[in-house]
């Protein structure tokens, strides 16, 4: 107990108190910093008589160089000979001089901690030092280069906003700003991780959060002790319920409307520096399962999709493990004609079923990753002619029936209308682990399967929220079935989702209005067609 507690202790912060001599201060930096050639120390003097000392510490390449220039050495330097203050009390007011009077920008701040300002200088920023003072000024100079904003390749869109989150998190929480214009919009900042030091923000709006979710969503981030946070999906598996489950309980998005619209649903988003993935908590089997493109398109056209994508998640599940299963245990569940036919595509073929779909399964699963190492039209092409040429080899050799080649074909294309990636990678395990007891109990296998992977999605919540919601407690929360395996006109999803706990629960009120003021210009026209 003696030992965690100072190992916890260890991995404090230490506190670096500023000292008032100028070169005291730099030497201090000089001995954290060595062997750090990308840090340039900048010691200057102004005044007429060239007798105040400062000294400007920052990383190169992190900072816009021509706003420090312009506006902190040349205003010190040039500008501030411009006016004579009074010899006597400049010296005793030089810092309060610089900061209010001498610095023309708009982000300025007051550090007494040169551990802190040295983690400031490594986020980006500049830090101005004075000799005979113990204070530093922080002056805000980010200026990395940095991915200019385009369209999501993970979530493409035939109609909708096309603009997609970057590797800058200030980028990305503006990109939320621009959309949710309200003072309830909070935004927390916090670093996480001992060494890389990553900002991640917390957001959420405050009258209509779930106070549950967001609570447990703190409490989760203040435990993460690690050094590095290099990508969202390291606090992704840090804080999620279920860390052994293949099915993600938090949704991840590089779309800033579709977290627009999780945190207008009281919703938690956190959006992390150095990733171009949003995380939005909590997570359902039913929002997994949506597309931000559904609420663009007319309803109608949103209903018949959302009835696709759930008639193709059973296909992508369940057609390899189902062909292992009646081929080799249950062919008579087959029409007589179609059993005959499926034997004799089969009778050159040398292994038994369940080898062949894992041999075909299996090298399609060698293609899609080989087409998305390699980006750009190259990796599409691979895995499109790879497909067609090594299937239509394999059936040609005798390897596989031709029947197989439309199963796993039919597979795959129902895998591709499943939206969210770490989904469909939760589908493909279980595709795995059915095809192996369908080979070892046929039907009786895959009922075994389902009934285990029915149980753990049932019993899986993500921060405390059921992960089969609105279907689990249909009974209490039928309304939330309006935006579910269908999606009804926006007339009669009024009310927010019933599982989370939010504050403000009404979201639209004035549709019956909207009809009425239809409904009498309805009238009007016909009333003017009568005269």
């Amino acid at each position: 107990m003696k030992k965690k507690k100072q190992e916890i202790e260890n991995t404090k912060p230490i506190e670096i108190p500023v000292s008032k001599d100028l070169q005291t201060n730099i030497k201090k930096i000089k001995e954290i910093l060595i062997d750090c050639d990308d840090v340039i120390i900048r010691e200057f003097s102004v005044g007429k008589r060239q007798n105040y000392k400062y000294a400007l510490v920052y990383i190169d390449g992190l900072i816009d160089k021509q706003l420090i220039n312009e506006y902190v050495m040349e205003a010190l330097m040039h500008d501030g000979r411009d006016e004579v203050p009074n010899p006597r009390t400049v010296g005793n007011n030089l810092y309060k001089l610089s900061k209010e009077g001498g610095i023309p920008l708009s982000e300025v701040k007051d550090l007494n901690c040169l551990k802190t300002a040295i983690d400031s200088v490594l986020a980006g920023e500049t830090i101005l030092l004075f000799d005979g003072f113990s204070e530093i000024l922080l002056t805000s100079s980010r200026g990395w280069p940095m991915r200019s904003i385009a369209e999501p390749v993970t979530e493409a869109v035939n109609r909708g906003p096309r603009d997609g989150f970057t590797e800058t998190g200030k980028v990305n929480t503006s990109l939320v700003r621009r959309r949710i214009r309200d003072s309830k919009l909070k935004l927390k900042y916090q670093q996480i991780g001992r060494r890389s030091k990553t900002d991640v923000a917390l957001m959420y709006i405050d009258d209509i959060v779930d106070k549950g979710v967001l609570k447990l969503v703190k409490e989760r981030l203040d435990g993460i002790d690690v050094d590095a946070i290099l990508e969202s999906s390291y606090i992704e598996q840090l804080i999620e319920d279920d860390w052994i489950s293949p099915f993600p309980q938090i949704q991840d998005t590089e779309k800033p409307d579709a977290v627009a619209a999780a945190l207008y649903e009281g919703r938690v988003a956190l959006i992390i520096d150095n990733t171009p993935f949003a995380l939005l908590m909590p997570a359902t089997f039913n929002s997994l399962l949506q597309s931000s493109e559904d609420y663009y398109s007319r309803w109608s056209g949103a209903f018949a999709v959302r009835l696709i994508r759930t008639i193709a998640l059973p296909l992508a599940l369940l057609l390899p493990s189902l062909y292992i299963a009646i081929t080799s245990y249950h062919p008579g569940m087959l029409p007589t004609q179609l059993a005959l036919y499926i034997a004799a595509t089969r009778m050159d073929v040398p292994f038994p079923s369940f080898i062949e779909a894992f041999i075909m399964e299996g090298t399609l699963e060698i293609l899609r990753e080989a087409g998305t190492r390699i980006s750009g039209p190259v990796g599409t092409t691979i895995g499109i002619v790879g497909g067609l040429v090594i299937g239509q080899a394999a059936v040609e050799a005798g390897i596989v029936s031709p029947f197989m080649i439309i199963i796993v074909a039919l597979t795959t294309i129902s895998s591709f209308t499943l939206p969210n990636f770490s989904l469909t990678s939760g589908i493909r395990i279980w595709r795995f682990l059915l095809m192996i007891l369908a080979s070892i109990l046929g039907l009786y296998g895959i009922g075994i399967g389902l009934m285990i992977l029915l149980s753990h999605l049932v019993s899986l919540k993500s921060f405390g929220i059921p992960y089969f919601e609105p279907y689990s407690n249909f009974i209490n929360n039928f309304s939330d079935l309006k935006d579910s395996t269908i999606r009804m006109p926006y007339k009669f999803m009024k009310l927010r989702p019933k599982y989370l706990k939010v504050g403000d629960k009404v979201r639209m009120n004035n549709s019956e209005n909207i009809n009425s003021l239809i409904d009498e210009s309805e009238g009007g026209n016909k009333n003017d067609g009568g005269q």
